[in-house]
């Protein structure tokens, strides 16, 4: 068999050169002509040669066409010369080669697609189909958008260049553009390349796909706290893109709060105050508003308006209760601070901002002229040192007055405690005297333990534990006769006297208080042994 390829392009009269038959016989019996099957496309052309070789060649005589014919199958006969004349077949078969001499062809010149709107992007709306009858890249397709003008469908669409599939790009929306007219074209891959052309019209069907839109204008924040009912605070207007019963809507106050929609013009409302208001109760409200449209399935849109309340001076400053019991030391320094005024103020800025002053004080009571008070700072500076001996307590009147428009104020009453310091010593009373003085006691020689001697009796000026006196003996070392009653003052005997005794015993009575630190006093008494004869008279005049 012999293969022969030739282009369907190929020109009528073309020649293809046919394989030489041999035959072993020579002369009149070697081949003498050649015999083609009946075809429709070729013919034989035979020559002979001087050496008396017989040739043929195989001529076009009608047009190749690949795609109605794609093999041609001919058989090719040599003949000899002799009687009877043999003869030798040869299968030739002929390749018809492409050429791109066909366009694409769409199988439909307008197609028409419908796509919900808002279908997700990557959808397949639409698959182009087109053919074309040439065979390899003459034949293989590509898929494009053709003209572009105002619209580029690349911003919508995509083409999937292989398969003809059209997908959504991005959203579409009935209410931005109904549809949408696409000019497409399928150019194959052939040299030069042919093409055709299509329209695809992509009609956009409209769903209740908008929300109510709610905007707010003239808002009127802050709202004072004494506004009145019906108050203007904002202006509310309501917008939905839809049309019909999807574009209809209800619009309504989501939650408790003093304020309420009215109504002004089709979908044009006012927020007005409906309720009293208090900024230290409420100082802002969080307004939601909802709007419903009427579609199936209906939706709603929602908006927050924050509304201020801004103060007005309706709390008086507040002190923590309308009595104050505050303490000062005596013998404080002029200029010390004996306490700060607070208030509490619910109001805000110049509303809350105290001043403090002295109220009508009676010029008895002489606060005055012992203590002054800070307006700006609330604190009470005292004007003298005080002396707890001499002035233990007193009371005074304060006003703390607001800077509001009208201003408000409240009282309070203060009373001042003078704490007492350990600033006086003990004093040693009669009948004996005070340290550097003689003083002197007699006792008998027979006296028994527990024999009183004296007693010191002492006083401080002070109070509580800086009055509180204790009594101590400082004897000489080694004497051990004597004891004395801390808390008494009493000097007794501890035990009988011997004769090792001394007869005149000087002691050192330290009388001390409890402050911190202690003060004392101290007083010297000596005390003589007597002869057993004086013993009777001594004891009478000094029992107690």
């Amino acid at each position: 068999m012999t293969t022969i390829d030739m282009y369907e392009s190929s020109y009528v009269g073309e020649r293809q050169p046919l394989p030489v038959a041999h035959d072993a016989d020579i002369g009149v019996n070697s081949v003498k002509t050649y015999k083609l099957s009946q075809n429709e496309h070729f013919s034989l052309d035979i020559q002979s040669t001087g050496d008396q070789t017989v040739s043929a060649e195989l001529v076009l005589q009608k047009a190749l066409d690949r795609e109605k014919q794609a093999v041609v199958e001919l058989v090719l006969t040599a003949i000899d010369g002799g009687k009877p004349p043999k003869s030798g077949n040869l299968q030739i078969r002929i390749n018809v080669l492409d050429v791109n001499d066909n366009s694409p062809l769409f199988s439909k010149s307008l197609y028409k697609v419908q796509v919900v709107e808002n279908a997700n992007v990557g959808a397949t709306i639409l698959t182009l189909s087109a053919t074309d009858l040439d065979d390899g890249v003459n034949g293989e397709l590509v898929y494009s958008f053709a003209e572009r003008g105002r619209f580029n469908p690349e911003d919508k669409f995509a083409l999937n260049a292989h398969n003809g599939e059209i997908t959504l790009k991005g959203n579409i929306d009935y209410e931005e553009n109904p549809a949408y007219e696409i000019r497409v074209q399928a150019r194959d891959k052939g040299t030069p390349p042919r093409t055709a052309h299509s329209k695809v019209l992509v009609e956009v069907i409209d769903v209740n796909d908008n929300a109510p839109e709610i905007s707010v204008s003239s808002l009127m924040s802050p709202v004072k706290e004494d506004a009145g009912l019906g108050t203007a605070v904002a202006m509310v207007t309501i917008n939905d893109r839809d049309g019909g019963k999807n574009g209809l809507t209800n619009c309504r106050i989501t939650g408790s709060v003093p304020f309420m929609l009215k109504s002004n013009y089709k979908n044009y409302y006012s927020l007005v105050v409906d309720g009293p208001l208090d900024r230290e109760t409420a100082s802002q409200y969080n307004v939601t508003i909802t709007a419903e449209d009427e579609g199936t399935p209906s939706l709603t849109g929602t908006t927050i308006i924050n509304v201020q309340i801004s103060d007005v001076n309706d709390n008086p400053p507040r002190f923590p209760d309308s009595l104050l019991n505050v303490y000062l030391k005596e013998n404080s320094p002029v200029g010390s601070t004996v306490h700060r005024l607070t208030t509490l103020d619910s109001d805000l800025n110049e509303n809350a901002k105290a001043t403090y002053h002295l109220l009508n004080n009676s010029p008895k009571s002489g606060a005055a002229s012992m203590i002054n008070i800070n307006s700006e700072t609330g604190d009470i500076i005292s004007l003298q040192s005080f002396n707890y001996e001499e002035l233990k307590t007193f009371q005074f009147k304060v006003q703390a007055t607001d800077s509001g428009i009208p201003p408000l104020s409240s009282n309070v009453t203060v009373n001042v405690f003078i704490l007492d310091e350990n600033d006086n010593s003990p004093t040693i009373l009669a009948p004996y005297s005070e340290h550097g003085s003689v003083n002197s006691e007699s006792i008998p020689y027979s006296a028994e333990a527990g024999y009183f001697v004296a007693k010191i009796r002492a006083v401080d000026a002070d109070s509580g534990y800086n009055a509180l006196l204790s009594y101590h003996l400082s004897e000489p070392k080694g004497n051990n006769l004597f004891r004395m009653g801390t808390s008494t003052g009493e000097i007794r005997t501890k035990r009988r006297m011997s004769d090792n005794d001394l007869k005149t015993h000087p002691l050192v009575v330290l009388v001390s208080d409890n402050g911190d630190p202690s003060l004392s006093a101290t007083v010297s008494i000596e005390v003589v042994v007597v002869e057993r004869q004086l013993t009777s008279r001594l004891s009478s005049d000094m029992c107690p």
